[in-house]
């Protein structure tokens, strides 16, 4: 499936990471750099407002508030420009879907959906080609409970949403296919805190400073292109991230043996990869647009529901 297209309107789901930003066909870096003229060797650049910026070279900064500052702004752009390139086209009307943490959608939605919306009309241009998009709505929805909400019909008893992105991990717990809105979880436990942990053990105990892109390796693949003295110390630590996790997790009364657990979001591959646990009752989604893909199903659950109305 490419997409939606509702009366003349382009659908886009966009799942705004600290690590990554993803929609239903791309993954990027959340990394913007902004530079007042055209650099002379480049790419991803995005020209917007008389600044260009370079994108995905890096990741983002966790914030509290994505509105606080342009980044995620701009990322929406590229997100969006990355989409019509795929459809080849580059004038649009477009709908967003996009999320947030659980803990934080109900004080932040609003101002989001502003920060998103605070311009009707845009022109930019990336990687040298032009757009043109007028965005004509955005709907905010809580973050990685899009991914799993069209298999809750069929959850029976208690089962435990963990979606694991690169800077918090949000918990959600559900019973019986409903999700309880008292039980729900925002922790700064995302894998760029086991990044940071494993580049400070490899710098203790081996004197080295590694490459971030060599541990993101790592930890996504289950080995890297290193010495074995640093691969032991990296998945040493990695091995206890995910300890703590799981720690995490049973003081939000997580059982094994009585609940299930589903598991979302780019640390799915390094619980996969270092964790132990019971393959029988934790399922991992290993689609990283799994979210994004989630938005948008929501919002057209909505179109459908007013249609019906």
């Amino acid at each position: 499936m490419e997409g939606f297209n509702i009366n003349g309107k382009i659908l886009i789901g966009i799942d705004h990471g600290y690590g990554n930003m993803k929609t239903r066909h791309t993954v990027f870096k959340s990394g913007v750099k902004c530079y007042a003229s055209e650099l002379a060797i480049a790419s991803n650049v995005l020209e917007y407002d008389g600044k260009y910026y370079v994108i995905g070279e890096n990741h983002k900064v966790f914030i509290a508030n994505k509105n606080e500052d342009d980044g995620y702004y701009i990322l929406t752009l590229a997100a969006i420009a990355k989409e019509l390139a795929f459809r080849n086209i580059s004038t649009a009307d477009v709908l967003l879907a996009v999320g947030l943490p659980l803990n934080w959608l109900s004080n932040q939605r609003q101002g989001f959906k502003d920060y998103l919306m605070r311009n009707s009309e845009v022109d930019f241009k990336f990687c040298n080609e032009s757009y043109h998009i007028r965005i004509c709505d955005v709907a905010v929805y809580p973050q990685g409970y899009a991914g799993i909400v069209a298999s809750m019909p069929l959850y029976k008893g208690v089962h435990m949403l963990a979606d694991i992105g690169n800077g918090t991990m949000n918990t959600l717990v559900i019973t019986n296919g409903r999700a309880m809105s008292d039980r729900m979880y925002t922790d700064k436990l995302g894998v760029h805190q086991c990044v940071k942990r494993i580049y400070n053990a490899v710098q203790a105990e081996c004197g080295k400073l590694p490459d971030e892109s060599l541990i993101e390796d790592f930890l996504r693949n289950g080995t890297a292109d290193t010495s074995n003295r640093i691969l032991s110390v990296m998945q040493t630590e990695a091995e206890k991230y995910t300890v703590e996790i799981f720690d995490k997790l049973s003081e939000y009364e997580y059982d094994p043996e009585m609940v299930k657990l589903h598991i979302i979001g780019g640390g799915g591959c390094l619980i996969r990869n270092f964790g132990t646990y019971d393959t029988d009752s934790v399922e991992i989604i290993s689609d990283i647009c799994a979210t994004a893909k989630g938005y948008e199903s929501l919002y057209m659950t909505q179109v459908r529901m007013r249609k019906g109305a």
